[in-house]
């Protein structure tokens, strides 16, 4: 079984230890992971705000670089819906333009084969506990494209509450938006922010010390405005969860949560 890992923009500049934390649990179950270091963003910024044409390279571009693997696992709902719900429309578009069929076949043969990570491991591996130890209380926050659009369901909690020692509490208001979705937190800033703090006070009165997601950009959202109120609640990828294998005596990880402020952190490379 050929497994590629496929980063994403946020994950490749500003939480390369997510992308690492992947590799570290794959490979706890016996999966060898290679990174495709032709890939590149999947074309969902280009996409969502109305540059659907420009969009077509980075689709053609991230088929070709996929083309001989069997799955295609991504710690990121968000990426794995762009690729599962709008290539395939993309691909149809410029056939019924005229431009032929290449396209579509080549965004057909890609859909199938991205998983995004929890899926992977409950779907394919058939697995829910990876042998992870984690002595933390953590609240977790399903994103809007794993909850709607990939349907992720309980796979994340299924993951989570098998993991030693963690006690897994529910954020009320779970399925609300956090308010980041991309382009909107540009666009709407103020509202995005309000949405971002409703889910900041709801994730408070959990008394957790860690919340959890599967997308690390509505993490950076939650975790900006933690790290703005100062608050020892502390956002966190599930994969990074998944990959603690040893107690934490002072508590959990830290990761930057100012976002881009922060500046880039080193690129991960992982043997192709």
């Amino acid at each position: 079984m050929r497994v590629a890992l496929f980063l994403t923009c946020v994950n490749d500049a500003l939480y390369p230890d997510t992308g690492r934390a992947v590799v570290t649990v794959l490979e706890r179950l016996g999966v060898e992971v290679d990174f495709p270091t032709g890939q590149t963003c999947c074309g969902q910024p280009q996409y969502n705000t109305g540059y659907r044409r420009e969009t077509e390279p980075l689709v053609r571009r991230m088929a070709e670089v996929f083309a001989d693997y069997d799955h295609v696992v991504t710690p990121s709902g968000s990426c794995a819906a762009m690729v599962r719900d709008n290539y395939p429309r993309i691909g149809a578009r410029t056939r019924a333009e005229g431009r032929g069929t290449a396209l579509e076949r080549a965004a057909g043969a890609l859909v199938p084969k991205v998983h995004e990570l929890t899926e992977f491991l409950v779907d394919v591996l058939g697995v829910t506990d990876v042998g992870a130890s984690f002595p933390h209380t953590v609240t977790y926050h399903p994103s809007c494209h794993g909850l709607r659009m990939l349907g992720l369901g309980d796979r994340p909690r299924r993951l989570l509450q098998a993991v030693r020692g963690l006690n897994l509490v529910e954020l009320p208001g779970a399925e609300e938006c956090c308010g980041f979705g991309g382009t909107f937190a540009v666009k709407n800033a103020a509202v995005s922010t309000a949405m971002g703090q409703d889910k900041v006070r709801n994730a408070r009165s959990t008394g957790a010390e860690v919340l959890c997601g599967a997308d690390n950009s509505c993490l950076m959202h939650l975790g900006g405005l933690l790290h703005r109120q100062d608050e020892p609640l502390r956002a966190l990828h599930i994969a990074e969860i998944l990959a603690a294998t040893e107690d934490l005596p002072d508590g959990p990880p830290t990761r930057p949560t100012n976002g881009p402020t922060d500046g880039p952190t080193e690129s991960l490379v992982v043997s192709a």
